[in-house]
C-alpha cells in the first residue's frame, strides 16, 4: 500500500502518469471515492503514463466506457455510477472487456465490488486536508 497527498490537478495527473508508466497489458484499476475527487484527472495521467496522446479525456458517466487508444496500449475508462446489479453491469460489456488483455480504469468501483478480479489495482481518492487536497491510497504492488 502507498498513500500520496495531491495539492492540485496537476498532482494527481502526475501520479496518474506514474502509475500509467508501470502498468502492463491486463491491468485493471479500480477507483474508490466520492464524486469530484479527481478519478477522471488521475486517468488524463494514466493515458499520458501509457503513451497515449488523449486531450480529451473525460468522465464516460453518460457513454460508460470510453476508449483511448495508442502504438502501444488501449486504456479502456469505465464509469460505474449507475451500475445497480448485475443485468446492469453485463449490458456495459464488462467481462468482455475483462478478457482482452487491454488496460481498464474504473469509476465507481464500490458498485461493481464483487465482480472486480482479485489482483485489481486499488485506488482510494478522499479529502485532504484544504479544499483542494487530495489522499490518494493505492493497494497493489505498482508504485
Amino acid at each position: 500500500m502507498s498513500v500520496f497527498q495531491s495539492h492540485s490537478v496537476a498532482d494527481t495527473v502526475e501520479l496518474g502518469k506514474k502509475l500509467g508508466e508501470k502498468l502492463r497489458k491486463g491491468d485493471v484499476v479500480a477507483y474508490f471515492g466520492p464524486m469530484g475527487m479527481g478519478k477522471t484527472a488521475f486517468t488524463h495521467g494514466l493515458a499520458e503514463g501509457l503513451g497515449i496522446d488523449e486531450k480529451n479525456v473525460s468522465s464516460p458517466t453518460f457513454a460508460l466506457v470510453h476508449e483511448y487508444r495508442g502504438e502501444k496500449n488501449t486504456l479502456y475508462h469505465f464509469d460505474m455510477y449507475r451500475i445497480s446489479g448485475w443485468d446492469d453491469l453485463y449490458s456495459t460489456g464488462f467481462f468482455d472487456y475483462l478478457d482482452n488483455n487491454e488496460i481498464l480504469a474504473v469509476e465507481w468501483s464500490e458498485n461493481i465490488e464483487n465482480a472486480l478480479p482479485d489482483n485489481c489495482i486499488r485506488i482510494y481518492f478522499s479529502h485532504g486536508e484544504n479544499e483542494n487536497d487530495r489522499t490518494i491510497e493505492i493497494i497493489g504492488d505498482i508504485l
